[in-house]
């Protein structure tokens, strides 16, 4: 096959040198709700076209790559005194597979144990390319199954306003979690 970014011939659909050169992942930082930090691990535009894969059967291989980049590296060198749970937001399966349960998957260490289908937007209204007025005026809605565990992380592909963070994390801690941060795979303001 072809890698995607340079169309040379690979055994994976991203090149290892185009993983080296392409997906050095970064730490970037924002807030939400005041405190509730979002750690992101590349700038929007750095991966735009792979991130737009997430419609496409293509996106299953390189959400796992970009999770293998990224999330595996944050998972084993991250420490906690306790076992801390991870969600991700709003993991139906489409297209075959669920994007953000992909990212999850790569926390999956001794002190984090990755969860799924428990965090559910209600509103089946997308946010993707709509504006802030647009999200502050359709909200996701999220709802929550039990499940055992305090301390939370919570995993979202992109962020950009912040909103489906905020209304995610709002939802856990209405239901007594305490959130410890947010991770994301970019952010589209950095």
């Amino acid at each position: 096959m072809k890698c995607l970014l340079c169309d040379s011939l690979s055994f994976s659909h991203i090149c290892n040198a185009c993983q080296e050169e392409n997906l050095q992942a970064s730490l970037y930082t924002r807030k939400i709700l005041n405190d509730i930090k979002v750690y992101s691990f590349y700038k929007y535009h750095d991966i735009e076209v792979l991130l737009h894969t997430k419609h496409t059967d293509l996106g299953a291989y390189i959400y796992k790559i970009l999770a293998e980049k990224a999330f595996v590296p944050f998972a084993q060198a991250f420490d906690f005194d306790g076992e801390v749970v991870s969600l991700s937001v709003d993991d139906h399966v489409k297209q075959g597979y669920s994007h953000t349960a992909i990212l999850n998957q790569g926390l999956k260490s001794s002190v984090i144990q990755p969860l799924y289908g428990r965090l559910r937007a209600q509103s089946s209204d997308t946010y993707s390319g709509k504006d802030f007025q647009y999200r502050l005026l359709h909200p996701r809605r999220f709802t929550y199954k039990v499940f055992q565990g305090e301390d939370v992380i919570v995993v979202d592909d992109i962020i950009t306003t912040g909103l489906t963070l905020t209304q995610a994390v709002e939802c856990l801690i209405a239901e007594g979690k305490n959130v410890l941060f947010c991770l994301t795979l970019a952010d589209a303001k950095v």
